[in-house]
């Protein structure tokens, strides 16, 4: 499924004219390609005036709208000019039938080779929001509650959109009907389209009132605390989805869904790479010379850990399975130590004697200088 149009500008549905070309001036700025560093900047760009092109068209909206975004594209695939009722088949020639005409007119229309039958009620649209995590609940999953703001029918008006003693008048634009019906000439010979009246948007009735708490759109944006399960072994970046808990249908269809885009937060511990975890350890010179058992944190518990004797500092060990859970899939990643030999800040006279021993008996020449304060400490 391609990228809905109001996603790609990111505004809402009932964004107004303005509001769209204002963030079409942004998102046009950020990926014009002779600006962008984005890769995919040239085909952004093209689908940012694309969603510009249609939006800010009134027919052509009020067709997107009503088709959804599918059945808009294919519409245009088949050549079927969405906005100005112009001919399904352009570009097709007399031949070129395809997947048969019954279908064709199924996917434009909605209805049958005489328009017969009203479209199916649309899925309502898909909603996006974030979610943030820490990298122990991406290793181990969790239950994560979280709230976001989306369309819901208005209690003022049951979703009406207009007061319940409001006077109602029969649609001057279909007489009722709900559908306006119109004959075009195609190569084919006279072909009648039915479409949804656009004055009264298939209700088929004018009131003289609307509502004012939703403006007659029959839908306010209301606050909804959800639950998702994030799965372990998920990734920064990945999306969850949640069936049905996106915005409602204008036309009782099923409700949209509902995607979540995860992040996760950096550890102060690990580094994360694909299914990989990553960690430093330090030890002292002598572990690293003489060898020594320690303890590694994992996202399980600690473990315990042979460092092997003579290991040079920046050398790296694999600790099988201790990484992140596989999405999807049996197992676990790896765990990569990587050794980092810590020089003492501060030496006890003991020390200092022993390391300038080690350092004669190695044949090197050190020249040990005392600090200040350590010349005061040796005259009192």
């Amino acid at each position: 499924m391609s990228e809905d149009f109001y996603d790609v500008l990111g505004v809402s549905p009932d964004a107004s004219a303005e509001d769209i070309k204002q963030a079409y001036r942004k998102k046009a700025t950020e990926y014009h390609p002779d600006v962008s560093d984005d890769p995919d900047a040239e085909e952004k760009f093209k689908k940012i005036q694309k969603a510009k092109q249609v939006l800010t068209d009134e027919e052509k909206r009020q067709a997107y709208d009503r088709m959804g975004h599918d059945r808009f594209e294919q519409a245009e695939k088949h050549g079927f000019d969405a906005g100005a009722g112009g001919d399904p088949f352009g570009g097709m020639g007399g031949g070129g039938m395809g997947g048969g005409l019954g279908d064709i007119f199924e996917q434009v229309f909605g209805g049958g080779m005489g328009g017969r039958g009203r479209s199916r009620p649309r899925k309502g649209r898909d909603l996006r929001t974030g979610l943030e995590i820490d990298l122990e609940e991406a290793f181990s999953g969790a239950k994560k509650q979280f709230t976001v703001e989306r369309p819901e029918a208005c209690d003022t008006c049951d979703g009406e959109g207009h007061p319940p003693d409001a006077d109602a008048r029969s649609c001057p634009e279909c007489q009722g009907r709900g559908q306006v019906t119109q004959v075009q000439q195609t190569p084919l010979g006279r072909v009648q389209q039915t479409t949804t009246c656009p004055r009264c948007e298939g209700a088929g009735t004018l009131y003289s009132e609307t509502c004012s708490d939703c403006r007659g759109e029959g839908y306010t944006r209301e606050e909804a605390t959800l639950t998702v399960d994030v799965p372990a072994g998920i990734r920064d970046g990945q999306t969850l989805r949640m069936e049905r808990e996106g915005a409602p249908s204008p036309d009782g269809g099923p409700r949209g869904d509902l995607l979540i885009d995860v992040s996760i937060r950096a550890h102060p511990e690990f580094d994360r790479d694909g299914d990989d975890l990553r960690y430093r350890l330090p030890i002292s010179f002598p572990q690293a010379t003489f060898g020594d058992t320690v303890e590694v944190p994992t996202l399980e518990g600690a473990v315990e850990f042979e460092v092997p004797r003579a290991t040079q500092s920046g050398e790296t060990f694999r600790l099988e399975g201790k990484g992140m859970p596989r999405l999807q899939r049996r197992g676990h990643g790896d765990l990569y130590v990587q050794v980092q030999i810590v020089t003492p800040e501060n030496l006890n006279e003991e020390q200092r004697e022993a390391l300038e021993a080690f350092a004669e008996a190695g044949g090197e020449e050190i020249d040990v200088k005392e600090g200040f304060f350590e010349k005061i400490k040796r005259t009192f």
